[in-house]
């Protein structure tokens, strides 16, 4: 612990900016788990182009892809602490510091973008947001699509049943634990990086994610089966340290939050156009890719994991479907 304690604090010195560079150039790093080939990334690079061009350059935004900066929980802890960083992060990560937002990574909690965007657009939601803010992140971007999240195995999942017992890889967060063990699943942290090798070598059996991810990384080497039950339907975050971007001078900030929203909305597209290449690749792959699913089962199944969370306001998941109405 002392010693990744002292990692991070390395890296937060070598990426603090200085407020006297506001005037000529603002270097921001821009950090991520995922492989270049992915929407999200895409849409990074997409929003790093567009800043730089509607700023004349001043404003510099490098994308630094598969952990380079280091894994997503302490990069997140690195911009709480003051570094200029953003980083491509989910709600699930954020509910280390605002917990309540963490219900947005919820089993079955939204089935399109467009019940997302319903969600963001609710008085719920900004009161969220103006909490994140307080705990030192403020959102460049929000409503960026992720992807419906599969299971890929070395078997057919159809039925809660069918995860009995499987060892999955999910990420380091509650929510993902708590709903694989709903399953009857023996879920394991293991960073997206590691997760080929974690596979290769039978450390786990099973994975999770969307399919763009799936395909990055190349798991389809080292599963054959991959089946479509959207356990979550995922969206990413775009957090930078809230005291750094509020001594931005107002033009750029506002740059940054125009051209984020329109990458989201760019991210979004992607992720959505790109689901029957994808489906179409694995098969290609020699993967089999399962629909018949019991997705009523897997909802049922997973419903108690919004129980596991004592820190969120009561009644919080009602609170957020009700925006949906």
């Amino acid at each position: 612990m002392k010693l990744l304690t002292a990692s991070v604090g390395l890296a937060i010195a070598g990426l603090l900016a200085a407020p006297a560079a506001f005037a000529q150039d603002i270097k921001i790093r821009f950090a991520h788990s995922l492989s270049p080939t992915e929407p999200a990334h895409l849409a990074a690079e997409y929003f790093a182009k567009n800043v730089a061009a509607r700023t004349n350059g001043k404003v510099q935004i490098t994308v630094y892809p598969a952990e380079q900066l280091g894994p997503g929980k302490d990069v997140n802890e690195m911009i709480r602490q003051g570094a200029n960083v953003m980083n491509i992060t989910d709600p699930g990560y954020l509910s280390d510091f605002v917990p309540d937002v963490g219900v947005l990574n919820g089993p079955y909690l939204v089935k399109t973008p467009q019940e997302y965007e319903k969600i963001l657009a609710s008085d719920w939601y900004k009161g969220i947001d103006k909490k994140l803010e307080a705990a030192g992140f403020k959102l460049i971007m929000a409503n960026g699509y992720f992807g419906q999240r599969h299971i890929i195995a070395d078997k057919p999942v159809r039925k809660p049943e069918d995860m009995a017992g499987v060892t999955i890889r999910v990420p380091p967060n509650t929510m993902w634990l708590e709903t694989f063990k709903a399953m009857g699943a023996r879920p394991t942290t293991v960073q997206w990086s590691e997760v080929y090798n974690a596979l290769s070598q039978n450390v786990v059996q099973a994975a999770e994610a969307p399919l763009g991810s799936l395909w990055g990384s190349k798991l389809q080497e080292v599963r054959k089966v991959i089946s479509l039950n959207g356990h979550f339907t995922a969206f990413v975050m775009w957090p930078i340290n809230a005291g750094f971007f509020n001594k931005l001078p107002k033009d750029v900030q506002q740059v940054l939050i125009e051209e984020g929203d329109k990458a989201g909305k760019e991210m979004t597209r992607l992720t959505l156009a790109s689901q029957d290449d994808y489906i179409a690749k694995f098969k290609a792959a020699g993967v089999t890719v399962v629909t018949d699913v019991d997705i009523a089962a897997f909802q049922k199944a997973t419903a108690p994991a919004y129980k596991a969370f004592p820190k969120w306001t009561p009644g919080l998941r009602e609170t957020v479907l009700a925006t949906l109405k």
